[in-house]
């Protein structure tokens, strides 16, 4: 089976299908933070988190001035493209109810945003919130990202993930019912981890009830916690063959309909 030019179902494909264009995410900076940096849970962040929060290629202007920016870039390339407001670094549910609405509201009234998409955690996504993104997800075309990386116990420790697996579950369980997309994020090579723990964790993804996924490589960055850590405890970085047969593997174990939004992941050069 094909999607497109690709044997697994891409969110190029998905998209295209939907949108009958080209659809670009814009990442936003919403001016959000992070219980796990504010003292809510901790301050330190998860320990592969930038000082961008995950979000290094945004920056700090007013929605319309950032989506305005953004897509001058991509405009000579897809002069008719549609684009979705991607609010991506730190926890784009982390402020007050008045706070979300104003800030998602003003990049879906933008004339040249077509959909949202919200990256947040699991324990962020209250009753207030949840009727929130109801009410936009009855509009607008939505889906929320989840941060989960790993179900092995152990390694959600080490990496100060702030939440158990059961919290991400039910927030998987109560965005689906209603029947608003969830993406959830993972990553390869984190300390410690194998092939199996990885097949572990996309099993409890694919259980969960997921539209999407990501993939990503361990990035051990500057200036984070995991460099810090990697240096007293240096654990086996994998080679990009390494990676790719390991995507290969857990491609091959989802289901068709799950669309994989990515295999790999960037960092800034520097």
């Amino acid at each position: 089976m094909l999607f497109g030019e690709k044997r697994y179902n891409t969110i190029d494909y998905y998209l295209k299908k939907k949108f009958k264009k080209k659809t670009i995410k814009l990442s936003l900076d919403g001016g959000f933070t992070c219980p796990n940096r504010d003292g809510k849970i901790d301050n330190r962040g998860c320990i592969f988190c930038s000082e961008r929060g995950s979000g290094d290629f945004t920056s700090k202007k007013s929605i319309d001035l950032q989506i305005d920016e953004q897509i001058e870039l991509y405009r000579n390339k897809w002069p008719d493209a549609i684009y979705l407001a991607y609010f991506q670094n730190f926890t784009n549910t982390y402020k007050d109810i008045d706070s979300l609405r104003k800030i998602y509201y003003e990049a879906l009234n933008n004339k040249n945003i077509s959909g949202i998409c919200i990256a947040t955690r699991p324990d962020c996504l209250d009753t207030e919130i949840m009727e929130l993104l109801s009410e936009i997800n009855e509009k607008h075309f939505l889906w929320i990202e989840l941060g989960f990386q790993t179900s092995n116990d152990d390694t959600v420790k080490l990496i100060r993930r702030g939440y158990e697996n059961n919290i991400f579950k039910k927030a998987c369980s109560d965005l689906t019912n209603l029947n608003i997309k969830v993406v959830a994020h993972m990553i390869i090579n984190l300390p410690h981890e194998d092939l199996n723990n990885n097949i572990d964790t996309l099993n409890f993804l694919i259980d969960s009830n997921i539209w999407g996924i990501k993939f990503h490589m361990l990035h051990i960055m500057k200036n984070t916690d995991l460099e810090l850590y990697y240096k007293d405890n240096p654990f086996p970085i994998i080679t990009a063959d390494e990676y790719i047969d390991i995507l290969i593997e857990l491609i091959t174990r989802l289901p068709k309909n799950i669309v994989v939004h990515r295999i790999t992941g960037d960092a800034p050069k520097n």
